[in-house]
């Protein structure tokens, strides 16, 4: 990912009304989730969600696929991973092992990991970091 690719992701991010969207269909999986349904959980009207949809997929964080006559929409996993890479390339000046947390969250968005969000946050669960002289 880019610095413009980047920049595009946390414009798209920085609504609160997006930002629950995304979460919403990153907790949802590969299954993803109605536009319809979305609207509902997000308690905002379709056009609404339709707008913020709109902004999240031309940022590249969403994708979407007609199934009969719904789309649904899904987490662009790949892209989402690639932002926290983004973020975390240059980590803690060498010291990969403050950000080996992170970093491994980031591996799991790579598109060889299928494995379901949550499954990955549950697996991830004992790997934080701990500050130097914690127990």
């Amino acid at each position: 990912m880019d610095q413009r690719q980047a920049l595009a992701a946390f414009g798209a991010l920085s609504q609160e009304t997006r930002l629950h969207i995304i979460r919403m269909l990153v907790v949802s999986g590969p299954d993803g989730m109605a536009a319809g349904s979305i609207a509902e959980k997000a308690e905002v009207s379709p056009s609404n969600v339709s707008f913020h949809l709109k902004e999240l997929e031309r940022a590249g964080l969403i994708t979407q696929q007609r199934e009969s006559r719904s789309i649904i929409y899904t987490a662009h996993y790949e892209a989402l991973g690639g932002l926290i890479r983004f973020l975390m390339e240059d980590c803690c000046g060498g010291n990969a092992e403050i950000c080996a947390p992170a970093a491994a969250v980031a591996a799991c968005c790579a598109p060889a990991n299928n494995l379901a969000p949550e499954s990955l946050l549950r697996q991830m669960e004992g790997t934080t970091a701990k500050p130097a002289g914690a127990g």
